[in-house]
């Protein structure tokens, strides 16, 4: 029996909710500013899945590290068998959206936790 391929997509933790987010995971350490729980909307809030403070400070946004940001990332997700276990569970009973706070909607860790998901997606 093979698993049903559920969708994940990445969204800003800022933009509206909308019906087809399934459930809505941050995966940023520290809470978004200015924004309240309830109208974040967040189902889950998986900060131990997000890149530790020490890779997140080093990263800084800096597009220029986008590339070293997302292999150390990856190693420390390698090391992190638990929340990535607890975020496959997720995507195995329906359709999730990744939530961040970053600006910068192309380099930011939910986009290279994406990236990490589909490179190592089990067959």
């Amino acid at each position: 029996m093979t698993a049903r391929a559920h969708q994940v997509k990445v969204k800003r933790v800022y933009d509206q909710p909308a019906a087809g987010d399934g459930t809505r995971v941050l995966v940023d350490r520290i809470w978004p500013r200015g924004l309240t729980k309830q109208r974040a909307t967040v189902d889950l809030w998986l900060k131990e899945i997000a890149p530790t403070d020490t890779l997140r400070k080093w990263f800084g946004h800096e597009p220029s590290r986008w590339k070293e940001f997302q292999a150390r990332y990856w190693a420390e997700l390698d090391r992190n068998g638990a929340a990535v276990e607890r975020l496959r569970d997720l995507i195995h009973r329906g359709s999730i959206t990744l939530l961040y706070g970053a600006r910068d909607e192309a380099h930011n860790n939910a986009v290279a936790l994406l990236g990490y998901l589909n490179a190592k997606r089990e067959n």
